[in-house]
């Protein structure tokens, strides 16, 4: 059941988070190949090219953190100025809906 909610959840949120999440997905694609070569790395047990794909692999997840924190940060703002248009919602233009 769980799982099902999960996709529909997936279907129904992707469209409209594609925009802002696109630099995420590629970053964690980056992040992806960069475990693969590390992985490569030590299979052949090559300790340089393992440092340097370590190294290179959490630079991609520092880049992920801060796409992922833009991604906030934008939505953050599209909702603000959604709030503030609708006179029905807490906070909006005509002062809001009283208690």
């Amino acid at each position: 059941m769980t799982v099902r909610l999960v996709q529909l959840a997936g279907r129904v949120l992707r469209p409209v988070l594609r925009p802002v999440l696109l630099p995420v997905q590629f970053a964690l694609l980056l992040f992806t190949l960069r475990l693969g070569r590390l992985r490569a790395a030590r299979a052949r047990g090559d300790r340089g090219a393992i440092s340097i794909e370590l190294a290179l692999a959490i630079i991609a997840l520092v880049f992920v953190a801060g796409a992922v924190a833009t991604a906030l940060y934008l939505l953050k703002d599209k909702v603000v100025t959604k709030v503030e248009q609708d006179p029905n919602l807490p906070g909006g233009a005509a002062g809001g809906a009283t208690k």
